[in-house]
């Protein structure tokens, strides 16, 4: 897989790259492969590096969704994304498609989260819940279908998948939050947007999915 990996950037510190769909960002109980065991082999190959490879791990995407993954190559870059996520500094933007005709063409959600032990999460309230904000976009209408481009204001657990299944229009291929529809989740982080460790220069990375399934309905 580390032949097929897509690179968006790469330098010293850091790599940008494509996670596709249904990989995971970091091992799990399944052993399955991940994100970080690509990248690290193709780190590894790339430069002959005996031994192991640091790579450092400042942010997921669940396994059915695809898109844009930053990793650090030192310590000192881990740390300084690391901080900035949490500080909510990185501007991240994902493609969705969801069920139904949304109400409002933009529109902000803002609910509480919280995560259960089942590894599902559920709108609650002030008291049990974790604060969160998304802002959308509608782009396109096909077959009962829209297509929604979606801005983080915060990283809850299964954040976008909740809040739009709580206004009645659950992502396209959730099984989980939606119907049963068995198809592949329609989610993808397309944008991502942060200051470099080092330089502090803005980076900034556009990457669209594959014309496929039902991106093939939107994306021309």
């Amino acid at each position: 897989m580390g032949k097929d990996l897509n690179i968006l950037y790469e330098d010293n510190h850091l790599i940008v790259v494509e996670k596709p769909f249904n990989v995971l960002s970091q091992a799990d109980d399944t052993k399955d492969i991940d994100m970080l065991t690509i990248v690290k082999n193709y780190l590894k190959e790339k430069y002959n590096k005996p031994g192991n490879v640091y790579l450092g791990l400042v942010h997921r995407l669940d396994r059915p969704t695809g898109g844009i993954m930053v990793f650090a190559k030192t310590s000192k870059a881990a740390s300084r994304l690391s901080k900035d996520i949490r500080e909510n500094k990185f501007t991240k933007k994902y493609l969705a498609v969801v069920h139904g005709k949304l109400k409002e063409p933009k529109g902000v959600l803002e609910n509480y989260l919280l995560k259960n032990s089942d590894n599902t999460s559920i709108v609650t309230d002030e008291k049990h819940g974790k604060y969160a904000k998304l802002s959308y976009e509608m782009l396109d209408y096909k077959n009962n279908l829209t297509l929604v481009s979606i801005t983080l204001e915060t990283g809850r657990h299964h954040q976008i998948r909740v809040q739009f299944a709580n206004i009645k229009n659950p992502l396209y291929g959730d099984q989980r939050y939606g119907s049963n529809d068995k198809k592949q989740l329609a989610l993808y982080a397309y944008y991502l947007s942060f200051n470099h460790p080092v330089t502090k220069e803005k980076l900034e990375f556009i990457n669209f999915p594959k014309k496929e399934g039902i991106w093939g309905l939107f994306i021309k």
